[in-house]
């Protein structure tokens, strides 16, 4: 059998699955974030609220997506339920911009954060480290690393799913072990009760850094500045619905993908908020801009944001740099290869119904699509020489978020469509939880449209490219007559 006839091989457990998910939302997301939520919500209340929410929207969002993934256990995941749901532009709109943008886009600002925490080892790899110029553009130490560690990972996940997987697990299981140690040493051994005291004195005085000072907020502009929090809680658990691409490698998939998505997003949520307790008990919350040391500074402004590697110098002194380094090339390393071994199947989804490369839609000789890893990775690396990966990055959480609803809105319209389809899982709390979902999301999208106007329009404008660009590929990759 040929490599372009093969199926995939179902070698993926529960276990596989799940690290998948939870290895693919761990980044370098929940070592940062928390200073800029603190700048918009100034209180350990409404902080931690900012993680919970997006926790929990994440859990209703995953359990719903059960459903589908139950219905349809296929190669493509979230793309395939939008095209059964609706209509094949809808889902090639989110496949446009998966490809475009979001995977690719977040492969490279991985890879890029790897790169970063490298050079503290080796500084060769460093952003400072410019090579050569071309006019404006420099080409730097931390590019050719970011991009050799993703044609590294590539080249593993083309040699087949379980190899992929073994790199998947491996990675996953250290930084988990690696987070829930600095959880544990941080409430135990590096722990100030002062400090944490005082954190939550109060509690739900919710205040927004303007600049210059913290200001008291609330009403309209408390859900404002809470909306704004909440970008960078929700993307930090983003990720989760990769495992839905790849469910014809996972054994039975109609249950293990519900299971693993529940498993992962779970365990991921209950880390993020442990971590975010955790510098609660070590670092004061708001602190000084001006602040010459990490207690003074706080969590608010903690160098660069990273509130991580603040949180672990109260632990480990003057080893903490290199460990939260290490940590973070860990966590990010796993990240991305998740990110490859999945986007490339939504792609295969995509050619399969002649909207992408036809290569794509072929499985290699190791029966994984070789051309889908290869067209990311080149495009992946192309973000990371062009610099422009984070603008873009931004631009689409709007579209990121206006999919999710669109694919959990699917729920509904395939219960009518579709009543007799076998369902192996039915969505927890249904109609309530996905239509709370559905509201909460699309509250948040529209702060996003009102706050932060100039990240929004872009992404929309990218999502509504992809219109006229779906019937050009359309055209062009149409089946020929016999």
């Amino acid at each position: 059998m040929s490599g372009s006839d093969q199926d995939f091989k179902q070698s993926l457990s529960l276990t596989d699955a799940t690290m998948l998910v939870a290895g693919s939302m761990i980044g370098s997301g929940i070592f940062i974030v928390s200073a800029d939520v603190t700048r918009n919500l100034g209180s350990s209340g409404w902080m931690l609220l900012a993680w919970v929410l997006a926790g929990v929207l994440t859990l209703i969002a995953a359990l719903s997506y059960g459903e589908l993934a139950g219905m349809f256990p296929k190669a493509g995941g979230q793309y395939v339920y939008l095209r059964e749901a609706f209509n094949p532009l809808i889902a090639f709109m989110y496949g446009w911009t998966m490809f475009t943008v979001i995977q690719a886009g977040t492969i490279a600002a991985v890879a890029v954060a790897f790169a970063k925490f490298t050079s503290y080892f080796i500084p060769w790899f460093g952003e400072d480290n410019i090579l050569f110029s071309l006019g404006s553009w420099n080409f730097k130490g931390s590019q050719v690393l970011a991009i050799l560690s993703i044609l590294v990972l590539s080249g593993i996940n083309l040699r087949g799913v379980n190899l992929g997987k073994v790199v998947q697990t491996s990675f996953t299981l250290a930084k988990l072990v690696a987070i829930f140690g600095l959880i544990i040493l941080g409430l135990t051994l590096g722990f100030n009760q002062e400090i944490f005291t005082n954190n939550f004195t109060l509690s739900w005085d919710a205040q927004h850094w303007d600049g210059s000072t913290f200001s008291s907020i609330s009403g309209v502009a408390l859900i404002l500045a809470l909306g704004g929090a909440m970008v960078g809680t929700l993307f930090s658990s983003d990720a989760w619905n990769n495992v839905t691409f790849i469910a014809g490698e996972i054994k039975d998939p109609s249950r293990n993908i519900p299971k693993s998505l529940f498993f992962g997003t779970l365990i991921v949520t209950v880390i993020y908020l442990l971590t975010n307790v955790t510098y609660l008990g070590l670092l004061p919350l708001q602190g000084s801009p001006n602040g010459t040391d990490v207690v003074s500074q706080g969590i608010a402004f903690a160098t660069n944001d990273r509130v991580g590697t603040a949180a672990a110098s109260l632990i480990f002194g003057v080893s903490a740099a290199a460990i939260m380094s290490v940590l973070i090339m860990v966590s990010t390393f796993g990240c991305n290869n998740g990110l490859i071994l999945s986007g490339s199947r939504l792609y295969y989804a995509m050619a399969k119904d002649n909207l992408f490369f036809p290569k794509a839609g072929r499985l290699n000789e190791n029966a994984v699509p070789g051309f889908g890893i290869k067209a990311q990775a080149i495009w992946a690396s192309a973000l990371c020489l062009t610099g422009t990966y984070g603008a873009l990055l931004d631009y689409t959480i709007f579209a990121a978020l206006l999919f999710y609803i669109l694919t959990i809105a699917g729920i509904f319209v395939l219960r009518r469509k579709s009543p007799d389809t076998f369902r192996p899982y039915k969505a927890f709390g249904y109609p309530v939880l996905p239509i709370l979902y559905i509201v909460c999301a699309a509250v948040i999208a529209f702060i996003l449209l009102i706050d932060k106007t100039e990240n929004t329009l872009p992404g929309l404008f990218i999502v509504l490219l992809g219109i006229p660009v779906y019937y050009v590929v359309k055209k062009k990759f149409a089946p020929t007559a016999e």
